[in-house]
């Protein structure tokens, strides 16, 4: 494990990446005895660090929940990041691409919640029952480290790839339609690039969410009430450039929509 400056200066120089839109090094490469329980402190910091400059904390998302999306990283296990006020957009927005590194979208649920919810014995159920709604979203990643070779230490460190969401169509509770079979058809410009289904998310996309409150009881934290919880991409990430438009089309859920310039 890393000492407690060397989490520092980590954090700080992931701010930096951040603001002046640079790409790291692996961390892993230069750190090799860095574990996970580093890169979520590292994380926290790098948080800290952004509310202390005026971000307010929203929310979480869960990435690496389905199995596309860990075939297409290479990374087997589920992980987290935080979403702060400043990274929320609603469908239709027109985002600055260059506020971004490696943007890529991924399709998602997002569950807001009208209760708290506190590990570690969260069940799928008590996230059912402390959901207000769910609505479309989609997620844009935005990765500071490079992305060849990259562990799961990498990701967490850099808040789990976490760069916006935009959030649309119908929200809807959670008894009104099946959520394991709310689906998608995303598109770029003109053309369909791929769909999915939400099931693919641990067979439910609540499982997710129910990780998560499990996982944050490791360290000592909850979900509150009124969080964002983005429950984890059921397509693969999607490579965006300047001026393309992204569309998600959720069926019965409504649609996604934003732009690139």
């Amino acid at each position: 494990m890393l000492d407690q400056n060397t989490r520092n200066a980590i954090a700080e120089e992931l701010v930096r990446a951040d603001q002046e839109r640079t790409i790291l090094p692996r961390l892993t490469a230069r750190y090799p005895e860095m574990v996970i329980e580093d890169s979520y402190a590292v994380q926290k910091i790098w948080s800290d660090r952004r509310i202390e400059q005026g971000a307010r904390l929203v929310g979480h998302k869960i990435g690496l929940t389905s199995k596309v999306m860990q075939l297409a990283t290479g990374i087997s296990e589920p992980d987290y990041g935080v979403i702060h006020d400043d990274m929320v957009y609603e469908s239709g927005s027109v985002l600055e691409f260059d506020r971004f590194s490696n943007v890529r979208i991924e399709v998602e649920l997002a569950f807001v919640l009208n209760k708290p919810l506190a590990g570690p014995n969260t069940t799928i159920f008590d996230v059912l029952d402390a959901t207000a709604y769910v609505v479309p979203a989609l997620e844009v990643l935005n990765s500071h480290l490079e992305l060849e070779g990259r562990t799961i230490v990498d990701t967490i460190s850099d808040n789990a790839a976490m760069g916006a969401m935009v959030v649309g169509g119908r929200p809807v509770k959670v008894d009104e339609i099946d959520l394991r079979w709310a689906s998608a058809l995303l598109y770029r410009n003109e053309g369909i690039e791929d769909s999915g289904v939400a099931g693919a998310i641990l067979g439910h996309p609540a499982r997710g969410v129910a990780w998560l409150a499990n996982k944050l009881a490791q360290h000592g934290q909850t979900l509150e009430a009124g969080e964002i919880i983005l429950a984890g991409s059921f397509t693969k990430p999607m490579w965006v450039e300047r001026g393309d438009t992204v569309h998600a089309d959720y069926n019965e859920l409504g649609s996604v929509t934003c732009r690139f310039v």
